[in-house]
């Protein structure tokens, strides 16, 4: 097969697809988690980063698309399709503090992939795509550091912090199926730890 992006290394075309892919999950899956969260810091974190990564896939597209390399349909479904298998069969089986927790590894994933496209785009002289990816990587960072700092928050009501995240009917059973693994898995290793001691 032909190279289709001649202008671009075979890893900073792999790079820039997997960030329409994964600022498109961020997007999606943030969306639907901002509400879950209710009102307060953690869902305006959530929001704001929203908009940052819809912002960025619009600039990307611009970027790339001179060096014929395009993130639609195909990157960004992938996205799209692994926020829905998060926002539909797993959150739904987390507490809040762990949901939140877990989003906040979407945008650190991001970060250090910009850093990641920063670096290539030094190494093969395109000061463009460095400049382009490193003005991201710091504007993201300011979300990430949002979302910590809701993170850290949660912990100071842990009564909340531990309900379920999603109160429908499925996910007070997903949440239930998790806890009930939680207390076997506890269970299990207490027993472990009785033998290994002769307890």
């Amino acid at each position: 097969m032909t190279d289709l992006t001649p202008g671009l290394h075979p890893a900073q075309n792999r790079a820039l697809r997997e960030l329409y892919a994964f600022a498109r999950q961020l997007a999606a899956h943030w969306t639907r988690l901002a509400p879950r969260l209710g009102p307060g810091p953690a869902s305006k974190a959530l929001e704001a980063g929203v908009e940052a990564a819809r912002t960025l896939l619009r600039e990307l597209a611009e970027l790339t698309a001179a060096y014929g390399l395009h993130g639609f349909p195909a990157a960004q479904g992938v996205g799209a399709r692994i926020a829905g298998m998060r926002n539909v069969v797993a959150d739904r089986a987390l507490e809040r503090n762990q949901a939140l927790r877990l989003a906040l590894h979407d945008v650190q994933h991001l970060t250090a992939l910009l850093a990641y496209l920063a670096a290539l785009g030094d190494s093969s002289g395109d000061e463009g795509m460095r400049d382009f990816c490193t003005r991201w990587e710091r504007r993201l960072r300011r979300h990430e550091s949002a979302v910590r700092r809701a993170v850290v928050a949660a912990g100071q009501d842990p009564d909340a912090a531990v309900e379920p995240l999603d109160r429908t009917a499925a996910g007070r059973v997903g949440h239930g199926l998790a806890n009930a693994m939680g207390t076997f898995g506890e269970w299990f290793d207490r027993r472990a730890a009785q033998r290994r001691s002769g307890g």
